[in-house]
């Protein structure tokens, strides 16, 4: 089974404490999430973020195709970093960790997945066609309604990779 990677690079012109007051609110994922995804948060957003916080929610990855979504807390770094792992859902792997990193006149959001695909090599046939290009859509929303709430780090060249291994 392949691992995949996503790495993507975003400069907004915030401080440290604004970009992680935003970031680390659960509820604050329905805001950069594209509507057509049908995001929904169904529990685990009462506190503030901490290891061991399980967060439900359902999402439609695929038109007429909705599935619960369960992840975990497993670190936090109050201000740099957070990490959370899928513990059911539509991936048979899902690892995120976001960084919060100092960038000259604002902040660096820096967001490394490493994640696997079910169903064996129809999933691996499936990934070019559709998981990788609605991960890019994501991606790409998130970016604009990101730049469209903080404004966008002037000179800041913004970047989505994605790698297989």
């Amino acid at each position: 089974m392949k691992l995949y990677q996503l790495r993507a690079k975003q400069g907004l012109p915030i401080d440290r404490e604004t970009a992680w007051k935003f970031l680390s609110d659960p509820k604050n994922l329905k805001v950069i999430t594209p509507e057509h995804m049908g995001f929904h948060i169904l529990s685990g957003v009462e506190r503030d973020m901490y290891p061991g916080q399980i967060i439900q929610y359902k999402v439609s990855p695929l038109p007429g195709f909705t599935t619960k979504w369960v992840t975990e807390i497993t670190h936090v770094e109050k201000g740099s970093y957070f990490v959370d792992e899928q513990r059911f859902g539509p991936y048979a792997l899902w690892h995120h960790k976001h960084f919060i990193n100092d960038a000259e006149g604002g902040v660096e959001m820096e967001d490394i997945i490493d994640y696997k695909i079910p169903l064996g090599i129809l999933g691996q046939l499936a990934h070019p066609i559709v998981v990788k290009k609605q991960l890019r859509q994501i991606f790409s929303f998130r970016e604009a309604k990101l730049h469209e709430l903080f404004g966008a780090l002037p000179g800041y060249e913004n970047s989505v990779e994605m790698h297989s291994f």
